[in-house]
């Protein structure tokens, strides 16, 4: 078996019948873009095997809505009783194994960002903002590959539930917005992929990219090699800049959904309003984490 297989334009050209009732022809980007073709790996390029595996996942998804909510409910118990248990323990030592998990963490992110951000750039700069955030879900939401990704970056939600782990076992501090942005975002991930919220690629894509460079630096760290000129501070103004864009995108998406008249918005106000809600309380808490940690503070004159 090779790493890489070559497809033609018409093997690429795949109808979706698993997933979208009466089919919905979807064409890979490395099909648009055949240079880009020997990036690939085999199975990435295999509709045939890619289209039949996502159907159950997001099956059991729709049938199995109480999940997360099991996921986090067990997560929360787990740093209440995990803090007890080290209250009167020494702290673990478990460097390598926190870089290996980061360096893990950043690997998947990175390749998830360059499968998906070609697909955002190609399919949403080509059409008006409003079909992008609104209609266009079959499209924007990602078919083949791009879909697969997705629905990876949906998974994994769950396993980085484990960044608590290290933190609880090497005794740091465990502030709000670590725990809050981790429950959320699980929730709220798996719920809009159930409801296939259209924005849904363009979030996903910005997350990748964001924590393709976080646990990077957290990698670095761990293995205390980060150079001199990688500040903290840029990790967190790329997070800030993360939630800025997520507030403006739901604040079009309300926008679109409440002067809709024909109803073509194909989503609920429950689903805009949470994702609303989330990212602006994500930006009010990363703001102040960033000017409580890093803002100058003139120092007092003494007085003579």
């Amino acid at each position: 078996m090779t790493l890489f297989a070559s497809k033609t334009i018409e093997e690429c050209l795949f109808r979706d019948e698993v997933t979208v009732p009466g089919g919905i022809d979807y064409l890979e980007f490395h099909c648009m873009y055949p240079g880009s073709e020997k990036f690939y790996m085999a199975w990435e390029k295999n509709m045939d095997y890619i289209i039949p595996t996502m159907f159950p996942y997001r099956q059991f998804m729709i049938d199995h809505p109480v999940v997360p909510f099991i996921a986090v409910a067990l997560y929360g118990l787990a740093i209440y009783y995990g803090q007890k248990y080290f209250e009167t323990r020494e702290r673990w030592n478990l460097r390598y194994t926190l870089a290996a998990w980061n360096f893990s963490l950043s690997a998947f992110s990175t390749l998830g960002a360059i499968r998906l951000i070609p697909h955002i750039l190609h399919h949403y700069l080509d059409r008006p903002l409003r079909v992008n955030l609104c209609e266009d879900i079959e499209v924007n939401y990602g078919r083949g590959n791009s879909g697969m990704w997705i629905l990876f970056f949906v998974l994994s939600k769950f396993p980085e539930l484990f960044d608590t782990f290290f933190i609880i076992v090497h005794k740091k501090p465990l502030i709000v917005l670590h725990w809050y942005h981790h429950i959320t975002v699980l929730l709220y991930c798996w719920s809009s992929y159930v409801n296939k919220v259209p924005a849904g690629p363009l979030f996903a894509a910005m997350n990748f990219s964001v924590h393709a460079v976080m646990y990077g630096y957290y990698f670095l760290m761990a293995m205390r090699m980060k150079p001199k000129w990688m500040k903290p501070v840029v990790i967190t103004i790329a997070q800030i800049l993360q939630m800025v864009v997520g507030v403006l995108v739901t604040i079009a998406q309300l926008y679109y959904y409440f002067n809709d008249p024909e109803k073509t918005c194909q989503y609920s106000d429950a689903i805009l309003w949470s994702a609303f809600l989330m990212y602006f309380s994500y930006l009010l808490l990363f703001l102040h984490f960033f000017f409580g940690r890093y803002a100058i503070i003139p120092s007092k004159v003494k007085s003579v």
